[in-house]
C-alpha cells in the first residue's frame, strides 16, 4: 500500500510547492509515487498527512533558522556576547557586538531568501494550527523554547539560568522582530529591511524611548 515515509516526503515536498490549501490527495500521492489509497491507509485521511507534513516541515525550519542566527564561526563575536549596541567588555574592536549583531539579522535574511518555501510552510501551519490542537501545542512550545534561546544567545547566558521574566521581554520582542522581518521577506523582499536597516531601526526606537 505504499510506503508511508515516502507519502510523508511527498507531502512535505508538495507543501513547499503548492502550499497547504492547493495540496490535494492526488497531488500527494504522486509526488510519494504510490497509489491514493495509500494515503487512507498509512494515514487515514489527507488533512492528517498534511498535519504530520506541516509539523516536520516546522522541524526543517526551526534547524535552518537555528543555523541561520548561530552562524558564526567558533571564537568570534556571537549575537550573546553582549546585549544588541553595546561593545563586549574588553574587545580591542569597539562595535564588534554591534556589528555581530546586524551580521545576524543578514544570515537569516539570507537563510529566508534560500528557502522561501520552508519559510512560508511555517507560517500556514500557524492558520491551521487553530484547527489542530496538536499542531498549535507543537507551535506554542517552540515559540516558548525560541524565546529562551534567543534571550540566552543575546545576553549571553545559558539558556536554563535565562529568567522567565527576560524570555517574556527580551526574547518575546526580539522573535518578533524575527517574525515580522520574514514577513516582509515573503511578501515584498525588493523593500524588506536589511540588516543594517533593522539595526538603524532598533537604534532609533530606543533613542525615542529614552525618558
Amino acid at each position: 500500500m505504499g510506503n508511508r515515509e515516502d507519502l510523508l516526503d511527498g507531502a512535505i515536498r508538495c507543501l513547499y510547492e503548492k502550499g497547504y490549501a492547493r495540496t490535494t490527495l492526488r497531488d500527494i500521492a504522486g509526488a510519494a509515487g504510490v497509489s491514493m489509497a495509500a494515503v487512507g491507509y498509512h494515514y487515514g485521511s489527507t488533512e492528517a498527512l498534511l498535519n504530520i507534513a506541516l509539523m516536520r516541515a516546522i522541524e526543517e525550519w526551526g534547524a535552518e533558522f537555528g543555523r541561520a542566527l548561530g552562524g558564526g564561526e567558533p571564537g568570534s563575536d556571537q549575537p550573546g556576547s553582549d546585549q544588541p549596541g553595546s561593545d563586549q567588555p574588553g574587545s580591542d574592536q569597539p562595535g564588534s557586538a554591534l556589528r555581530e549583531y546586524e551580521s545576524m539579522w543578514d544570515r537569516l535574511i539570507d537563510s529566508v531568501a534560500a528557502h522561501p518555501p520552508m519559510a512560508l510552510a511555517s507560517f500556514e501551519a500557524f492558520v491551521q494550527a487553530q484547527r489542530v490542537p496538536e499542531l498549535r501545542e507543537q507551535i506554542a512550545a517552540g515559540q516558548r523554547e525560541g524565546r529562551r534561546g534567543l534571550a540566552a544567545m543575546l545576553t549571553g547566558t545559558p539558556e536554563q539560568a535565562v529568567s522567565d521574566d527576560t524570555a517574556r521581554t527580551l526574547g518575546a520582542v526580539q522573535l518578533a522582530l524575527i517574525t515580522g522581518l520574514i514577513v516582509q521577506w515573503l511578501t515584498d523582499p525588493d523593500n524588506a529591511p536589511s540588516g543594517a536597516d533593522v539595526v538603524a531601526g532598533l537604534r532609533a526606537l530606543a533613542a525615542g524611548l529614552q525618558d
